[in-house]
């Protein structure tokens, strides 16, 4: 029986860690961050668990590292059966007249730019079987959301394009709402709500894989 792969991009914390863990049950995980010591406790975890992981520690905007271990990916499995996109960049909150170029410049090339070659690269992997997993976050258009409400709506909004051209001839790409979690990216945006009655990305990684049934 061939082995199912799942390529996680943003697996060292939050939905990305909590999929990855839960995906490992059936997949083989390959996972992508730029934290390595993140990426340590999935193996740890996903090991523990009786699964297995290969860990890439790079980052997701620079073309020539992506390009290089797809590469790898190809030799070693010649497929991934599931992407899961769930890295981001969360800049602070700020009225938009007061945002941080750099803060700007690279929520453009995290959640925006990389999708650049992240998709050309990867949908040759997924070919006409495999299913792409997306998550939107939807908050463009909001109060002090300029940096990050802008640029997660244009990856969704090329994701939906990519919906809309593959959905006779495939991948499936599959857009995903989770519901509020009680991540770090969120406690940024709202530190002082109450965690207590948010989801834990657990439950939702659990949620969101059995809605793809």
């Amino acid at each position: 029986m061939t082995q199912k792969i799942a390529l996680v991009t943003g697996a060292s914390r939050g939905l990305g860690y909590a999929l990855a863990l839960a995906l490992a049950e059936t997949h083989h995980i390959v996972a992508v961050a730029r934290t390595v010591g993140g990426l340590e406790e999935l193996d740890d975890a996903i090991q523990a668990e009786g699964g297995q992981a290969t860990l890439a520690p790079m980052d997701i905007t620079k073309p020539d590292a992506m390009a290089q271990l797809c590469r790898s990916v190809y030799d070693r499995w010649g497929k991934v059966d599931l992407w899961a996109h769930t890295a981001v960049h969360a800049a602070p909150l700020t009225p938009v007249g007061h945002m941080d170029a750099r803060d700007w410049d690279k929520s453009l090339t995290i959640n925006a730019g990389a999708m650049g070659h992240l998709v050309p690269y990867i949908a040759p992997l997924l070919g006409s079987e495999g299913t792409a997993l997306f998550f939107d976050d939807p908050h463009a258009g909001e109060k002090f959301f300029g940096h990050y409400g802008t640029t997660k709506a244009a990856q969704i909004a090329l994701a939906r394009s990519w919906q809309a051209e593959s959905e006779r001839i495939g991948p499936r790409v599959r857009i995903l709402t989770p519901r509020p979690m009680a991540t770090a990216t969120r406690a940024r945006f709202f530190p002082g709500e109450d965690r207590s009655v948010l989801a834990h990305p657990r439950d939702e990684a659990a949620r969101l894989l059995a809605d793809l049934d």
